[in-house]
């Protein structure tokens, strides 16, 4: 049989500088038979293993799983990194038809009777097996993944589970897709100075930058890429221009034709909680929740409702506040979402004595990279050496080695910061490759990790530096704690490797990572005058921390009132409408007006372009309150570098993946669990 390598060589064969894809020998119209390649390649090992004639064994049965397919895994690494990053027609037409097959693919896998019949003995005699403790755990990984993939259902029941499965998988690429048209197809063009009233010069430049994407030279784009659409909400005078483009951006997925997303979520909802029914569980919630921290809808709700109680009070009393501000400028409407922004910054002007605008100078792209990288280096004895001569999947996309405190490589990053209109919103962490040690099939031992983050901020005009909002500067570290998830990660196996983690527990090293920005030291190295050189005047460095838990009322409920709408979906027991199940807890939770969800329903992307965070956006709330004590481990030092909890740190959590339970490895690291204490105080909240 011809091997997948042998017919599409640039996508399974990675011979780039240290070990990376050549990616400028990836071409569109390769991937669909490297798809077909690659699965008919995985299924002739699957079938090997399931029908061997020997005894099951880990070594057989378990080790043989987690290096089988290889192939399919590259493909689809660069398919599913080309799909969100720098996608087009052609790659999202075959994104409809990949997403079913591969889900017919691993449907078919987890249906396997004698496949699942070698797990199973070995899950039962496992405590005979002399197994090493992540030996079990990935045991127990694998056989929870068949159990809870229906190989114990009945044979009708299995072939409707694979239904549903392959359906949502074309659902989800679906709602993703219509996002993104919503996104690209949107724009709001200025050009005279009464249009730009109020717009800060970094503003302008990207939002000229953005024009001249669109083929405008000379004029100004509103587009809804969060770089542009936040600040401009922000700092614009234009109080029609601000409800014209909030609208625009709150209604993604939710303007009729062929992009709207509602009937999608609906069908989506529907798949889901028969999904969970044929497995056995009450709801879709407790399906996803049976293996995380948490556990139990109650247990999460039981935390968002106490925040979310926090949380209408202070925004109460924050709203009471910008209406003042409103008044005192001779006007008298109501506080509306439009306006928020728009007068926090100004409330946060006159409390704090700065603005958005006069911090920005200081948060240069370049500079705040350099701050992640310095972090890292103090804590964990990492150091990034940019490669200039390697060319990526996209221009923009920079190669970094990162090698050890002996000069060792131990793993490549590529980060990818600025806004396209190929790229879909928001930013993330994945990967290539992950880490291991098992020999694998081409007489390699081991793989290193091979790890990006995509972010989307908005890029300067030619010969200018990209200046970042705070919030920017956050993201950056946020994705960047997620890569050094992937990148630190030191285990045997595949499947507990870096971010092979709890969904609950995913978004710890993440968030945790983003204390280190305000840490006085590294802003005061790093926030440097992008014209001057100047580091940040210590009495706007002492106002910007003062400021940290400023409109935190607000925040806190654009994020709950997400979290909450997504444990309703998906603890009910039928959703015939899903916007009148989010209208119906919005005002059982009395949702101010003047706030709206971060995510509306129809662009609500964690929950509906896949179910990655499906019954699962309370996590980054969940992850929140363990950051929040593990930082103030290093607080209690009196150093947030201290040599001794940084070594703890990497050695019980960015290092160990899914290797050990969460709880017991978090306890080895901070001694013990915390409360959600910690977690209210860093919003501001008590």
């Amino acid at each position: 049989m011809t091997s997948t390598a042998t017919l599409y060589p640039s996508l399974t064969e990675w011979n780039g500088k240290n070990g990376l894809p050549r990616f400028e020998q990836v071409r569109d119209e390769d991937f669909a038979g490297a798809f077909d390649a690659a699965l008919k390649a995985h299924d002739a090992e699957i079938n090997e293993i399931a029908e061997s004639a020997e005894e099951p064994s880990f070594a057989n049965t378990i080790i043989a799983l987690e290096i089988a397919g290889d192939a399919l895994s590259r493909v689809s690494a660069l398919f599913w990194n080309k799909a969100g990053a720098h996608t087009n027609p052609a790659i999202q037409a075959l994104e409809r038809d990949i997403a079913p097959k591969m889900s017919r693919h691993y449907s078919k896998i987890s249906m396997n009777e004698a496949l699942f019949k070698r797990v199973d003995t070995l899950w039962e005699k496992r405590d005979t097996l002399g197994l090493t403790g992540e030996e079990l755990r990935v045991l127990e990984r694998h056989w929870k993944g068949f159990v809870r993939s229906g190989a114990k259902l009945a044979k009708d029941h299995q072939e409707r589970l694979a239904a549903i499965n392959e359906e949502l998988a074309g659902l989800g690429a679906k709602f993703g897709q219509n996002v993104l048209a919503d996104e690209k197809s949107w724009k709001l063009l200025l050009s005279s100075d009464e249009e730009l009233a109020g717009i800060p010069g970094f503003l302008r430049d990207a939002m000229q930058g953005a024009a001249r994407e669109h083929g405008e030279d000379g004029k100004f784009a509103v587009t809804l890429s969060r770089s542009i659409i936040e600040p401009f909400l922000t700092f614009s005078e234009r109080r029609d221009l601000r409800e014209q483009a909030f609208k625009a951006w709150v209604a993604r997925g939710e303007n009729g034709g062929e992009t709207d997303n509602r009937d999608t979520v609906k069908r989506t909802l529907e798949l889901r909680d028969e999904k969970a029914k044929l497995l056995g569980y009450a709801n879709f919630a407790a399906y996803k929740l049976d293996n995380t921290m948490a556990k139990t809808p109650e247990a999460v709700n039981g935390l968002l409702t106490q925040v979310w109680n926090k949380a209408v009070a202070r925004a109460g009393e924050e709203e009471a506040e910008l209406a003042e501000v409103i008044a005192d400028e001779g006007k008298n409407h109501d506080v509306m979402p439009w306006d928020w922004r728009h007068y926090a910054e100004k409330l946060r002007a006159k409390k704090f004595s700065f603005s958005e605008a006069e911090l920005k100078p200081y948060l240069q792209l370049e500079k705040i990279i350099e701050a992640c990288f310095d972090v890292a280096h103090r804590l964990f004895g990492i150091k990034a050496i940019e490669l200039k001569d390697v060319t990526a999947y996209h221009p923009d996309v920079r190669t970094f080695e990162i090698r050890d405190e002996k000069g060792d490589l131990v793993a490549m990053f590529l980060a990818d910061f600025f806004a396209r209109p190929s790229k879909r919103s928001g930013a993330w962490m994945s990967s290539f490759q992950s880490q291991h040690k098992l020999p694998m099939k081409n007489g390699t031992t081991g793989e290193l990790p091979i790890i990006y983050n995509v972010c989307n901020f908005a890029k300067p005009s030619e010969g200018k530096p990209a200046l970042l909002s705070l919030d920017d500067a956050r993201t950056l570290f946020h994705e960047f704690g997620h890569a050094l998830h992937g990148m630190l990660s030191n285990v045997t196996y595949p499947s507990v490797s870096g971010t092979g983690v709890s969904r609950d527990f995913v978004e710890l090293p993440s968030q945790l990572y983003e204390h280190w920005l305000t840490v006085p030291e590294i802003l005061e190295k790093y926030a440097l005058h992008y014209e001057t050189g100047a580091p940040m005047p210590k009495a706007l460095l002492d106002k910007v921390l003062a400021a940290q838990t400023f409109n935190a009322g607000f925040n806190t409920i654009e994020f709950t009132s997400s979290a909450l709408v997504d444990m309703a979906f998906h603890t009910c027991d039928a959703v015939t409408d899903p916007m009148a199940v989010q209208a119906e807890v919005l005002a059982s939770l009395d949702m101010p007006k003047s706030i709206v969800m971060r995510h509306a329903t129809p662009h609500f992307q964690h929950v509906f372009s896949g179910d990655g965070y499906s019954a699962g956006y309370y996590s980054y709330m969940w992850s929140e309150v363990l950051d929040a004590d593990a930082f103030a481990a290093f607080e209690e030092t009196g150093n947030p570098f201290n040599a001794d909890m940084a070594r703890k740190l990497k050695d019980n959590i960015y290092s160990v993946g899914g290797s050990i339970d969460p709880e017991e490895t978090y306890k080895a690291f901070r001694g013990k669990m915390p409360s959600p204490d910690a977690m209210l105080e860093k919003r501001g909240l008590v």
